[in-house]
């Protein structure tokens, strides 16, 4: 049966053709749709492919600031806030998506959290706070890494922007699948070595005594608290769900929960395996960064090439994660300056594209040589943007 579009706040209003039974028959009207949705957010994928996008837009490097974390508020509190994250995340994901396949049924299909808080919130809150707040985690992933060597800060950011420059000529999301594929076996591989070099290093003759006291005065330790909680949320609460669920192609119903189980696996082996033994091995001792911990005081505390290889892991996943947060800022310039009458791949396309892109990477690859403070930047963003 035929159904008709009805009204939505949103700019766009996209009719969904037939509806039989558990999804949708038919595809989004080209015509009716603008460019950002047409050509970034193409809706082909697979459940799947949602999950290796829902992993990588949340497990990303900054899971090895969890024994930092864990230090803040001890075993108990801390193992605690790592299970109601992952509970309360997951339920609200899934409730989220549920709550976006019954308004895309209703004719209103909203394809990003900025059409969301347009009709939930109003038109000043969905244009200058939740946009502002994505466009500031795409900027904040180009913090992921920070050197202890020999290199520079500048030196490093400014390598790492050149790769991403280049991933994010990447034409859609959809495009993305294999690539984000890459990086759910890669941040699982720099957890693994993260939990070999944590218990290596506590069962060595070398191991840093294991002190798990809070520290600090009774201030310090409830400001710690709140730092400790507020990092553990940044790293569950990155998901971009309504983005991510355009992507997928219809009928969509049953995909999302699957792509949040195949996400969440992953998440669940990570989180806790990382956070636990790191905090095992280096106690309230633990540092930002699990990786600045194994480089020790004096000398590295393991071998030189491992260190090497995990970092590596760290920094071409942390390129996958950048360029899945790239697809909001490219969804907006190809609204903006694309013409969805036209060709993806025409002149009058590609290089407005390639402009508004290589500018954007620019400009957050500056901004990032001016914020080089890791766990505070996570904990400020935590509490502004993901705790509520």
């Amino acid at each position: 049966m035929g159904t008709t579009a009805v009204p939505s706040s949103m700019d766009v209003s996209i009719p969904l053709g037939d509806q039989k039974g558990d999804g949708f028959a038919g595809h989004p009207n080209p015509k009716d749709m603008d460019a950002g949705a047409l050509f970034v957010l193409k809706s082909r994928g697979s459940w799947w492919h949602c999950g290796y996008h829902l992993t990588t837009s949340i497990v990303a490097p900054v899971l090895l600031s969890l024994p930092f974390a864990m230090s803040l508020l001890g075993w108990v509190a801390g193992i605690v806030c790592l299970t109601l994250g992952a509970t309360v995340t997951f339920y609200s994901y899934n409730l989220l998506s549920l709550v976006l396949e019954q308004q895309a049924q209703l004719g209103q299909r909203q394809l990003r959290f900025r059409d969301m808080a347009h009709d939930i919130l109003g038109p000043a809150w969905g244009k200058y706070f939740v946009g502002p707040l994505q466009f500031a985690i795409f900027m904040f992933i180009y913090l992921l890494y920070k050197p202890d060597g020999k290199m520079q800060l500048y030196q490093l950011i400014t390598m790492f922007g050149g790769l991403t420059l280049l991933l994010a000529q990447v034409p859609s999301f959809h495009s993305l699948r294999h690539i984000n594929l890459v990086s759910l076996v890669l941040c699982l591989a720099y957890s693994v070595c993260a939990l070999g070099g944590s218990i290596h290093i506590g069962n060595s003759a070398n191991a840093p005594p294991k002190d798990y006291s809070l520290v600090g005065s009774r201030a310090d330790r409830l400001l710690g608290a709140f730092n400790g909680i507020s990092i553990i949320a940044t790293t569950y609460a990155s998901g971009i769900i309504p983005e991510i669920q355009a992507t997928l192609a219809p009928p969509v119903k049953g995909k999302m929960f699957k792509g949040l189980c195949v996400c969440y696996s992953v998440i669940v082996t990570t989180y806790f395996s990382v956070g636990i033994s790191g905090y095992w091995a280096f106690g309230n001792q633990s540092k930002g960064t699990i990786l600045t911990n194994f480089m020790g005081e004096a000398k590295p505390l393991l071998p030189i090439w491992f260190l090497l290889m995990t970092n590596i892991f760290c920094l071409l996943q942390t390129s996958a994660v950048s360029v899945v947060y790239l697809q909001l800022t490219n969804e907006v310039f190809e609204k903006k300056f694309a013409d969805p009458k036209m060709d993806q791949f025409s002149v009058r396309n590609v290089v407005p594209r390639l402009i508004a892109r290589s500018l954007s990477v620019v400009v957050a690859t500056t901004v990032a040589t001016m914020l080089p403070f890791f766990a505070d930047i996570m904990a400020l963003l935590g509490v502004f943007g993901c705790i509520p």
